[in-house]
């Protein structure tokens, strides 16, 4: 059965009827005839999306500007000059066709909390800066130019709409010429939150009204390339083949038998599998697929991986195939601190809701703070676990509560906060 919370009397809250009327104008801009939204990075809808957000950031007292990365970032200074900045925000840009929800809450809230501040005449101990993070969607490159994991080679990468990485940046006001300008030194932020839908279903199964990420996981990623002998489908005998496929199926097995039989979050994931010379009369000689391992702990990544590896040896053997791993991708986790955890767990009681803690098997801008400074997540139910897709979405009880928490952990922080 379901504890409820009693909320505190006498504390303020968020304008639900503006945030929701927000919310609502914002998912207009690059409305998907499929039914979702198609906001690209450095796009024409999301520099429309990115001026309307504006536009609402000096509405609700703040002082927006652009940095070379192309990020908005909107201030409002603190009582203490000597305080270090507390960070909040998310993104606007979307995935093709995706959902109203994903990086738009977490920015809107961000506004609202500001708002709310500014009409209750709240004014907090550190500067607040609410923060629109440039392209999170095609990789989190105004976040990571902004921690200095954004290499000068990557700006020549076309991003989804089209535009280089560099090009998209000066659409967007930035200049990639200038990038160093953006980046921010450890310690140089007091802390950073973000409130973000949960693109999961522990939440909702379990009746809880608040996520308090743990972290954020880290993903290694491979190539495998699975090497047999491609023959004729009729004349081959069945104990005569080296069949690629018949080895890569029991591989995409393996992977799942390996991650459930270690307790934990983690997670493993074969999500692309190419077989050649893929004809249905011919034994595939060749089948390159994916293989992705996701955990807190790099250290279960790594006995993962060894386990799979060694056993896709005798998969091997067994079908008269090879396997070889190419590395692709090798991200380190991001926890979360707990002085920013206590404040989010502080606000959720504050205004009446449940929380749980969670680690989060999505990356995140947040991750790319997290050198920086402290960091949190707030996360908030999504309706059977949909997200990238027109499907995606939260109860407006869900938004304006995760608004709320959000606005009262930003509170607690800067109380609490060095």
């Amino acid at each position: 059965m379901r504890r409820l919370r009693i909320p505190e009397r006498n504390v303020i809250r968020i304008d639900e009827a503006r945030l929701q009327a927000r919310m609502a104008a914002l998912a207009r801009i690059g409305r998907d005839p499929r039914g979702g939204v198609s906001r690209l990075a450095y796009s024409d809808t999301d520099r429309e999306a990115r001026e309307t957000v504006t536009a609402w950031m000096r509405e609700a007292g703040l002082t927006p500007r652009v940095d070379a990365a192309g990020n908005i970032i909107a201030r409002r200074d603190g009582t203490d000059a000597s305080l270090a900045p507390l960070l909040f925000g998310s993104h606007v840009d979307s995935v093709p066709n995706g959902g109203d929800l994903d990086g738009p809450l977490g920015t809107l809230a961000a506004i609202e909390a500001a708002h709310t501040m500014l009409d209750a005449g709240v004014r907090t101990r550190h500067p607040i800066e609410v923060v629109v993070w440039s392209n999170e969607e095609g990789g989190l490159y105004g976040s990571r130019a902004v921690s200095g994991q954004l290499p000068h080679a990557e700006l020549d990468n076309v991003s989804a709409s089209g535009r280089t990485i560099a090009d998209g940046i000066r659409a967007i006001g930035g200049d990639p010429e200038r990038l160093a300008e953006a980046r921010r030194a450890p310690g140089s932020i007091a802390g950073y939150l973000e409130l973000h839908i949960e693109q999961g279903q522990v939440l909702e199964s379990t009746g809880t009204d608040i996520g308090i990420v743990l972290g954020i996981v880290a993903i290694y990623q491979w190539e495998v390339t699975i090497t047999g002998v491609t023959n004729h489908s009729g004349t081959t005998p069945m104990d005569r083949r080296h069949d690629a496929v018949l080895a890569g199926a029991r591989f995409v097995e393996l992977v799942h038998r390996a991650v459930i039989d270690e307790p934990g979050t983690h997670v493993g994931t074969v999500g692309r599998f190419e077989a050649s010379p893929g004809a249905p009369n011919a034994i595939a000689g060749e089948v390159v697929c994916s293989l992705e391992l996701r955990a807190l702990d790099t250290g279960v990544i790594e006995r993962l991986y060894a386990r799979i590896e060694t056993e896709a040896k005798a998969i091997a053997e067994a079908t008269g195939t090879t396997f070889a791993f190419s590395g692709l991708i090798a991200s380190v986790p991001a926890p979360s601190d707990p002085r920013i955890r206590g404040a989010i767990a502080a606000a959720a009681r504050t205004v009446g809701c449940s929380a749980r803690e969670m680690p989060s098997g999505a990356g995140h801008d947040a991750q790319c703070l997290a050198p920086l400074g402290p960091i949190g997540m707030i996360f908030i139910p999504s309706v059977g676990g949909v997200s990238h897709s027109p499907g995606e979405y939260s109860t407006p009880e869900a938004v304006r509560n995760g608004a709320n928490v959000l606005l009262h952990a930003v509170l607690e922080a800067d109380r609490t906060l060095p």
